[in-house]
């Protein structure tokens, strides 16, 4: 449905290189990256606002590079919606439709359509500036699906609301894609948006897309240290394998595959157990620890270990750091399955 194909732009100090991926019909890709990773610069080459210097934009087989935004057939909400202030909610639904000519009454139809799925029927009266951030990114869904795009473009959707406002609409955009069966490409730093919404993800980073794929995938498979990193692989160890066995530190680990030489390898610290006592399981790395450290993060605790020569840290709740009598000093058990180790 949509190519993007070795787009790059110089964009003041910026630089995007070579940007290239593909969205098929249906699909909500999510493009995953920090900020100042160049994520708009691209949503905005794709909407037609920015031109690139190299590259194509195709669109179901037609290159539309150079086409202003009104004749892609794509509908762009930025990160501040950028609702009608003087206009009714009702209006600003019906303002495409209008700029179209469609009659009357296949506007009222598809108001009431696209108000009563999105949960916005009682607002139609209401102008913007009266309604909260959810009602008001509500309103600019609308407002971009009366048209029928071909692609809906999603600019950080989620950033001006407070988390639970957030959370309750990425679980009613899911019921919405559903009924309303539109095709997204959305820019986020948010990884919960991207797995929670996502098919397929691209990670960018500096201005480069350097991984793309599933969602499984790419946060299982990183294909390098950089995008290990960002994605929350905070434990990188170096050390030197035989026969899929890594010394480092003075621990002995069992690496997911068979390998030798000089190796990094990267674990989640949500994937790290913690014990007040030595461990019976399966899992195959298991040793002692000293706790040097907590660090509070909302719901969960990082705890900062020392064993052997090596750091590591673990994310674990706060009923389990009362329950276990964690605090600095205190002696635990590390336990992690090989596969949750990652081989670079």
């Amino acid at each position: 449905m949509l190519e993007v194909q070795s787009i790059s732009k110089d964009y003041g100090d910026f630089h995007l290189r070579d940007v290239t991926f593909s969205v098929s019909k249906g699909e909500h890709f999510i493009i995953l990256g920090p900020s100042g990773a160049g994520k708009t610069v691209l949503l905005e080459i794709v909407a037609g606002i920015i031109r690139p210097d190299s590259g194509r934009i195709v669109l179901n087989g037609k290159d539309v590079t150079f086409l202003p935004p009104e004749r892609r057939g794509l509908a762009y909400i930025p990160q501040n919606y950028a609702l009608f202030p003087h206009m009714s909610v009702f209006d600003n639904i019906a303002f495409g439709l209008r700029v179209r000519k469609v009659p009357r009454s296949e506007i009222e139809r598809k108001v009431k359509e696209l108000s009563d799925v999105l949960g916005i029927s009682h607002l139609l009266g209401r102008k913007p500036r009266t309604l909260s951030g959810g009602e008001q990114q509500r309103v600019a869904i609308a407002r971009a699906l009366a048209v029928e795009p071909e692609l809906l473009l999603l600019d950080e959707p989620f950033a001006n609301l407070d988390v639970e406002t957030r959370s309750r609409l990425m679980g009613e955009m899911k019921k919405w894609r559903r009924e309303l069966n539109f095709t997204a490409l959305h820019v986020t730093h948010s990884f919960e948006e991207a797995v929670s919404l996502g098919d397929q993800v691209g990670i960018m980073l500096r201005g480069r897309l350097v991984q793309s794929g599933s969602i499984g995938e790419v946060f299982s498979k990183p294909v390098n240290e950089e995008v290990a990193r960002f994605l929350g692989f905070e434990n990188i160890i170096e050390g030197v394998a035989k026969n899929g066995i890594m010394v480092s530190g003075g621990l002995r680990l069992e690496l997911p595959v068979e390998t030798s030489g000089r190796v990094r390898i990267g674990i989640r610290p949500e994937d790290i157990v913690l014990s007040g006592e030595p461990l019976h399981t399966s899992m195959r790395n298991t040793f002692e620890a000293v706790v040097e450290g907590l660090e509070e993060l909302g719901p969960l605790v990082r705890v900062l270990l020392r064993a052997g020569e090596l750091e590591l840290s673990a994310f674990v709740t706060r009923s389990s750091v009362l329950e276990l009598g964690i605090e600095a000093g205190k002696k635990v058990w590390v336990g992690f399955k090989a596969s949750a180790i990652h081989v670079f």
